[in-house]
C-alpha cells in the first residue's frame, strides 16, 4: 500500500496514515437540505472504528458545505480503492510484512 494517497477531489484529500483526524473537515452550514451536517463526523468516526483503519480528512479549500461533504466522501472512496488495488508487480505474492518489521 502506498504511504500516501494524494487526491484532490472537490478540494479535499484523505490520507490513510496511522491516526484518525476528522476535525480538519469544518463545515459552515448546520444542515444540507434535511441532512444534519454534524452526522458527517459521526459517520467517519464510526467508519474508522468498525473498519479498524486510520483516516485523515482535511478540507483544503472551499466554502460550500454540500461540496465539502461530497468531496470528503469521494476522496476517501478513491483513496480506499487505490489502497486495496493489487500491484501488478506483486500480483502473485501474498502481502506480508514478515521479516520486515
Amino acid at each position: 500500500m502506498p504511504d500516501f494517497v494524494h487526491l484532490h477531489v472537490h478540494s479535499e484529500f484523505s490520507l490513510l496514515d496511522g491516526a484518525n483526524r476528522i476535525k480538519d473537515l469544518p463545515v459552515r452550514a448546520k444542515k444540507v437540505g434535511d441532512f444534519d451536517t454534524e452526522l458527517v463526523e459521526e459517520f467517519w468516526l464510526g467508519f474508522v472504528r468498525k473498519a479498524n483503519i486510520a483516516l485523515h480528512i482535511k478540507k483544503l479549500a472551499g466554502t460550500n458545505t454540500h461540496h465539502i461533504i461530497e468531496g470528503a466522501f469521494k476522496s476517501v472512496g478513491h483513496s480506499l480503492r487505490k489502497a486495496v488495488a493489487i500491484d501488478n508487480a506483486f500480483a502473485d505474492e501474498i502481502p506480508s510484512t514478515k521479516g520486515v518489521l
